[in-house]
C-alpha cells in the first residue's frame, strides 16, 4: 500500500497536462488587427480629401454662376473648368506634398541604417512603408474628378433655374453623406460626426459663394 501510494504520488505529481481548445480550434488573431490603418489613411488621406473638394468647389462655383446668370451653359462651362482644374491642381499639390514626404523618410531610414549598422532587409522592409506620391496623386485627381461630376450631372439635364438650383444642392448634399459615411467606414473612424463634418462644411461653402457672388452681380463688379 506504501509503495502504491508512493506510485499514486509519483504519478500525480509527474503528469502532463494536454492543452484542450474550446470547440477543438485554436484561437487565431482576427484578420482585421491585421489591417494597417495607418498605410490606408495614405491614400484615404488623399482619395477623400479629392472627392469632397472636387464635389464642394465645383458645386460652390457653379451655384455661384447660378446665381448671377441662368443660363445652363453657362454653369456647365465653370463646372468643367473647376473641374480640369482642379484635378490637376489637387494631382500637382499631392505628388509635391507627399514626395517630400517621401524625401523625409527615406532621408531618416538612411540615418538609423547608418546608426544601426543595418543591412538591407530591415531598409527593404521600411521602404514598403513609405507613401508613394504617384498613388497619392492619381487618387487624388481622379476622387476630385469623381466628385466633382456629381453637380454637373445634376444640373445638365434640367433647364428650369430655380429647379436646378436645388437639385445640384440636394444631390451635392446626398453625395456630401456618401463620401462621410465611406471614409468614416474605411478609417474606422465615428460615421455620424464624420459625415455631420462633411456635410455642414459643404453646406457653408456653397451658401458663402452664393451670397458673395450674388452681392458682386448686385455691384456689378
Amino acid at each position: 500500500m506504501a509503495n502504491l501510494g508512493a506510485r499514486t504520488n509519483g504519478i500525480s505529481s509527474n503528469q502532463v497536462e494536454i492543452p484542450i481548445h474550446a470547440n477543438g480550434v485554436e484561437s487565431k488573431p482576427s484578420e482585421e488587427s491585421n489591417i494597417d490603418y495607418s498605410q490606408r489613411a495614405q491614400w484615404l488621406r488623399a482619395a477623400v480629401l479629392g472627392a469632397n473638394d472636387g464635389l464642394v468647389s465645383v458645386a460652390s462655383l457653379m451655384i455661384g454662376i447660378g446665381a448671377v446668370k441662368k443660363e445652363i451653359s453657362a454653369m456647365l462651362v465653370a463646372g468643367f473648368a473647376g473641374l480640369v482644374a482642379g484635378a490637376c491642381s489637387m494631382a500637382i499639390g499631392e505628388f509635391v506634398s507627399v514626395y517630400t514626404q517621401y524625401d523625409i523618410e527615406v532621408t531618416q531610414l538612411k540615418r538609423e541604417r547608418e546608426a544601426n549598422n543595418n543591412g538591407g532587409m530591415d531598409g527593404e522592409s521600411e521602404r514598403e512603408k513609405l507613401p508613394n506620391p504617384f498613388q497619392a496623386a492619381m487618387a487624388s485627381a481622379l476622387a476630385f474628378s469623381v466628385g466633382a461630376l456629381v453637380p454637373m450631372l445634376a444640373a445638365v439635364f434640367i433647364r428650369s433655374h430655380k429647379i436646378r438650383m436645388g437639385v445640384i444642392g440636394g444631390a451635392v448634399s446626398l453625395a456630401l453623406l456618401v463620401f462621410g459615411g465611406i471614409g468614416a467606414v474605411l478609417g474606422k473612424t465615428p460615421v455620424k460626426k464624420s459625415c455631420l463634418r462633411v456635410l455642414i462644411g459643404g453646406w457653408m461653402a456653397m451658401a458663402i459663394t452664393f451670397g458673395l457672388t450674388k452681392l458682386a452681380g448686385f455691384a456689378e463688379l
